[in-house]
């Protein structure tokens, strides 16, 4: 799981996972973000745009004004730029390898990490 440890979002994923016996391994996103190479895996197996994995309500998604410029930019360029700052990537990110999810709402969250 990467996840910030100060975000309270981070927070509730962890204490739902850790209720239902999973243990996640933690990885800090601001010290240590996923590589271009690993987000590629991980954006693959989610499924999602990968438009959806940036942290749009985040400081620097603003200051950067990524707003009005992601739709040029290619996919690669996007994907060098998360791996660039832990702090544009939505999260928390929970993968197992063969699946992965991002942020967390219950009714996404729950069937893809709470099966027996």
């Amino acid at each position: 799981m990467y996840h910030l440890p100060t975000c309270s979002t981070c927070k509730a994923a962890i204490k739902a996972l850790k209720q239902r016996g999973r243990e996640p391994e933690l990885h800090d996103i601001r010290e240590t973000p996923p590589s271009a190479e690993e987000l590629g895996r991980l954006i693959a197996s989610s499924g999602l745009p990968i438009g959806k994995w940036f942290n749009t309500s985040g400081e620097a998604y603003r200051e950067m004004g990524l707003k009005d410029k992601l739709p040029s930019m290619s996919e690669e360029e996007k994907i060098r730029l998360l791996a660039s700052n832990g702090m544009l990537i939505k999260r928390p990110i929970v993968s197992d390898g063969v699946q992965t999810t991002i942020g967390f709402k219950e009714q996404d969250f729950g069937p893809a990490w709470y099966k027996a």
